[in-house]
């Protein structure tokens, strides 16, 4: 029975140029030459009996009806990039893969790491960090810490922590704004914002905090807007303003000094942050060491 599916070739090469907007970048990424990406467009222009690229002048472009097509053919060679990867990780000689949202390995996982290390000689642990969750077949070689529901879709998954979040800034902006210390005084400060984006508007931000405390929001624009914690506190370190931060991610930085946290009311974060794996992950004794050192660990969050 003939396949319907156009050439894997003229796919990777459609693929290549849509994300590159170039015959010429789609030649040098997959080694060949100008000619032969525009001969395997034009061998898929005739697969589907429909025109996917028009040309303004010297310049060639994708037709807007070719666009969602792109986006789903982009999304399909993703998976196989990934998979080679996954590949790659299991012929690796590496005892544990963990891939996680950036700042909860950066700020939570890696400060604390060094502990297993000791108690696990010779181990060699891989940290990919990363907003995007894996297949869930990827966890039979890897764990992976993130948020939320989100955890469902994996066949195990066990709550880390339920974390709570709290204002800080930076000892110098303390120095020069000493009001700070006052609650009531906050909203009229500089403000540092957290923003996750649209698939998680419940994940407090400053004004929440301020409203449990009966208090009126911030009267003025945040001075900047990051999506990644870890970036926003970067930021409130440099004394930018003050930000809700959560405990998990700054408490390595308030021991340090670098960030001081200017209220002891909290409030607590909608979901717990998770550790995720597959069936196959615990046949190995490294991964189920790494998996109960974890969870111990988890226990002393906010504790």
């Amino acid at each position: 029975m003939r396949s319907n599916l156009p050439p894997l070739r003229a796919l990777q090469a459609f693929e290549s140029f849509g994300r590159l907007a170039s015959v010429n970048g789609a030649a040098q990424e997959l080694g060949v030459t100008p000619g032969a990406i525009s001969q395997q467009l034009k061998l898929l222009e005739d697969h589907l009996q429909m025109q996917l690229i028009m040309k303004d002048g010297r310049r060639a472009s994708l037709v807007p009806k070719a666009r969602s097509y792109h986006l789903v053919v982009s999304e399909g060679f993703e998976k196989l990039r990934r998979a080679q990867t996954l590949l790659a990780q299991q012929k690796s000689s590496l005892d544990i893969n963990v891939s996680g949202l950036p700042t909860l390995l950066l700020k939570w996982l890696q400060p604390r790491l060094h502990s297993f290390e000791a108690r696990s000689e010779g181990v060699s642990i891989r940290l990919e960090a990363t907003h995007e969750e894996p297949e869930p077949a990827f966890l039979d070689h890897m764990f992976r810490l993130t948020y939320g529901k989100v955890s469902n879709v994996f066949p195990h998954a066990r709550a880390l922590f339920h974390d709570v979040c709290f204002p800080v800034c930076s000892p110098e902006f303390l120095k020069n704004n000493p009001e700070a210390l006052e609650p009531s005084k906050l909203a009229d400060l500089p403000w540092v914002d957290i923003d996750w984006g649209p698939s998680f508007t419940s994940v407090p931000k400053l004004g929440t905090w301020l409203a449990a405390q009966g208090l009126p929001q911030p009267t003025r624009k945040p001075t900047s807007i990051h999506s990644l914690s870890g970036s926003a506190l970067e930021s409130v370190v440099s004394g930018q303003g003050i930000a809700l931060a959560q405990s998990s991610f700054a408490s390595v930085d308030i021991g340090l000094g670098r960030l001081i946290r200017i209220s002891q009311e909290s409030i607590e974060m909608p979901e717990p942050y998770y550790v995720c794996w597959g069936a196959a992950m615990l046949e190995k004794e490294k991964p189920r060491e790494f998996l109960n050192w974890l969870l111990a660990e988890a226990k002393n969050v906010n504790g």
